[in-house]
């Protein structure tokens, strides 16, 4: 390809019919050939629109779009040719096999016999899913349909690969392979553009777009971006870390606040002044902090949700545990043997890869799944034994959306406070709180299944809370959103938690996990490590790992556990 550009979008908006926000508004950009380039910015911000729009999916409102020389509006099947789309939503087939939904997609591609037994062959070696080839798509790990959603797009052989968040919900070593195979088509002059909520992702980029309200914030290079916030981010050593951050957000000149382990995170304002002492040591800023400064700075609104809350008066300091905790599904074994113990007030998280038994262990600590053996308590109480006591103390937010979709925002939190046995002006303050915490009241009418990803997971949260428990379980609660979100739902939790209240959070963004006291790394149904963040980091710091991050215990401890295993057997 000659010309240095794959893409060029000149001038263009798109309004939706009785939306009365511009999706897109008069965005003019020239995408390089051959390379990643990052797509970023908050939920609504316009991602979703710009693939399906260079896809030739949609049409504009005004300007056009021209994909390696051919008119997305006009040339629209030659265009289908030569794109590969992987939607944000997993897009196969859940009840037909892998080989299936390859077959299913080769045939839309009118592929020859000759071309599917070659293509089949590199994708499934490509994807490392040739093992897996029988199995339904829709009992693949989390990791894996995405690999299998990004061999489908592969199959038309594309000049052009449009992939909208292909690593949400997918753990991180699954997301280094998805990043590693990426990379390796652009050395096949493929073009990519990858849509993401993970913010480390585009530093990985050569190029990056931040879209807001429909609007360009910034186009280039993500170090230029980083290098905006230079001298402003400083790590502060404090000993309570929830109370100490609640009071920073509070002040003018900090940006941005969030936990890294025993300490803070910290980014000032632009003309802020900063003497770096014992306590405040300058630390290398990120594309995150960069782009939270860009869209204009921290959640501050200090938790009304947490205000509200009575304080939890708990008896017994162990309010969750798992004893012997094992899981069985016919000759596979899922948990197998896991123990620990959760206290009052503290943050617990559970971290492992897709398939390693993290659900499984979290539905039976909830009383959604009966163990095959051990026992799960919660605050003493047997879940197999006295499961409705139990669930009464329990606020639960699954990890798929778990809500009515036909139901709008109102009648899904008149129902929630129901079967937790809210009646009269209780369950009518608790909905009123709710909607206002939540900002919900623009969308009371609008049916749950429509709703923005955000607003979904403000929703879901909003009913596991409405009976305000005593133990909280947290299933993924931020996949998928923005970093301003995810920022939101942390105030509510650290808030949360200094007033009494057990949360236990499974999660894959690992600078997530820096907010939980004690987490549990699950690998193959075994609690291979339990410690604190920093406590993880330092089991593998060494000479030529001197300041390791939550991700990088995360892949060596596994690797570590891979590699006992193997002496053994």
């Amino acid at each position: 390809m000659n010309n240095p550009f794959a893409i060029d979008i000149n001038q263009v908006s798109k309004q939706f019919p009785a939306c009365p926000n511009i999706a897109l508004n008069n965005i003019s950009l020239k995408i390089h050939a051959n390379q990643i380039t990052g797509l970023i910015g908050p939920d609504g911000a316009g991602k979703t629109t710009l693939l399906r729009l260079i896809s030739g999916l949609l049409n504009t409102s005004k300007g056009n779009i021209t994909v390696c020389g051919l008119d997305s509006k006009t040339q629209r099947n030659q265009l289908c040719d030569i794109i590969g789309y992987m939607p944000q939503k997993f897009g196969l087939y859940e009840d037909l096999t892998v080989m299936e939904n390859l077959q299913l997609y080769a045939a839309l591609q009118r592929l020859s016999l000759q071309e599917r037994t070659n293509l089949f062959d590199k994708m499934l070696h490509f994807t490392a899913l040739k093992p897996f080839t029988g199995r339904l798509a829709g009992k693949l790990s989390g990791g894996m349909k995405q690999k299998l959603g990004l061999a489908c797009a592969l199959l038309s052989k594309p000049s052009v690969l449009l992939l909208d968040e292909p690593s949400v919900g997918v753990d991180p070593i699954s997301r280094r392979e998805l990043w590693q195979m990426v990379q390796s088509l652009c050395k096949e002059s493929i073009t990519v553009i990858w849509s993401t909520a993970y913010l480390d992702e585009a530093e990985k980029c050569s190029q990056v777009i931040l879209l807001n309200e429909g609007n360009i914030l910034f186009e280039g290079a993500p170090e230029n971006l980083t290098a905006t916030v230079k001298d402003r981010v400083f790590q502060l050593a404090c000993a309570d870390k929830r109370k100490t951050l609640g009071e920073y957000l509070k002040r003018k000149e900090i940006i941005d606040g969030i936990i890294q382990g025993k300490s803070l995170r910290l980014l000032f304002a632009k003309n802020a002044t900063v003497s770096p002492t014992l306590q405040l040591k300058p630390t290398s800023p990120r594309f995150e902090d960069a782009f939270i400064d860009m869209l204009g700075g921290k959640f501050s609104r200090e938790s009304i949700l947490a205000q509200n809350i009575q304080d939890k008066k708990i008896k017994t300091s162990e309010v969750i545990q798992a004893i012997n905790l094992s899981k069985r599904f016919d000759s596979f074994i899922a948990v197998n043997d896991v123990n620990f113990t959760i206290k009052s007030g503290e943050i617990f998280g559970l971290l492992g890869p897709n398939g390693a038994g993290k659900s499984t262990t979290f539905k039976m600590l909830c009383g959604l799944l009966q163990p095959t053996h051990g026992q799960a308590l919660i605050s003493g109480i047997d879940l197999s034994t006295s499961s409705s006591k139990a669930r009464a103390k329990i606020g639960y937010m699954a990890q798929k959306f778990s809500l009515y979709s036909d139901l709008n925002v109102l009648q899904n939190l008149e129902f929630f406070s129901g079967i937790y046995g809210l009646i009269g002006k209780r369950k009518k303050t608790a909905i009123s709180q709710m909607i206002d915490i939540f900002d919900l009241k623009p969308y009371l009418n609008t049916n749950a299944g429509t709703l923005p990803l955000g607003f979904k997971q403000r929703l879901a949260l909003s009913c596991a809370l409405m009976h305000e428990p005593d133990v909280l379980f947290l299933d993924e609660p931020t996949s998928g959103v923005d970093p301003l979100t995810r920022r939101e739902f942390w105030t509510h939790i650290n808030g949360m938690v200094q007033k009494g209240v057990t949360i236990m959070i499974t999660t894959h963004f690992l600078d997530e996990a820096e907010y939980c006291d004690r987490v549990s790394l699950i690998y193959k149904g075994q609690n291979i490590a339990t410690n604190t963040p920093d406590g993880l980091k330092a089991q593998i710091q060494s000479d030529a790992l001197p300041n390791p991050t939550l991700e990088d215990a995360f892949i060596a401890l596994i690797e570590q556990f891979e590699q006992q295993q193997d002496k053994v057997s």
